[in-house]
């Protein structure tokens, strides 16, 4: 890989570390942050996504996002696990994008049909077709680790 891509593919790694990792920062240990009020704000989808905010699920749905922002955002930022945590990114992006959504719409008369949440869905694929986590991240590491070479399971979540 050329150093110009290795750097931007670094680039667009650690930008999305930081989505990620700042989405956490007022979620994972703000006692008083709940998913409800957004979920509530949806439109398009209104009752699919209220499902997530009933009392039985709310903290179950708080949990996932809030530690999935952290979870996600700690792999990108130090390259481990990357094409295990990206996808999941995706997920969460896509949800977005949709909870979003007052179609054709995306959160405001600005943005139709396509908004970020798209856009950084696609940055998350790149990352994992490009295998970010060998450019400067420890994926490259642990894939030669003997634990992990020897494990075809456990090698395919860092290859």
């Amino acid at each position: 890989m050329p150093g110009t891509i290795r750097a931007l593919t670094f680039y667009f790694r650690m930008t999305m570390a930081w989505t990620f990792l700042y989405a956490a920062s007022h979620q994972t240990f703000d006692s008083d942050w709940s998913a409800a009020k957004f979920l509530a704000g949806t439109k398009t989808f209104h009752a699919f996504f209220m499902t997530f905010a009933q009392p039985a699920l709310l903290p179950f749905t708080n949990f996932l996002v809030s530690w999935g922002h952290l979870l996600i955002g700690l792999s990108l930022l130090v390259g481990a696990l990357t094409r295990v945590s990206a996808p999941f990114g995706i997920l969460l992006m896509v949800m977005y994008y949709f909870a979003h959504m007052d179609f054709p719409y995306i959160e405001n008369t600005s943005n139709f049909l396509v908004d970020y949440h798209l856009v950084y869905a696609g940055v998350l694929l790149y990352l994992i077709a490009v295998r970010a986590g060998h450019v400067w991240g420890l994926d490259g590491w642990l894939e030669r680790q003997a634990f992990v070479a020897t494990r075809p399971a456990v090698l395919a979540l860092v290859r």
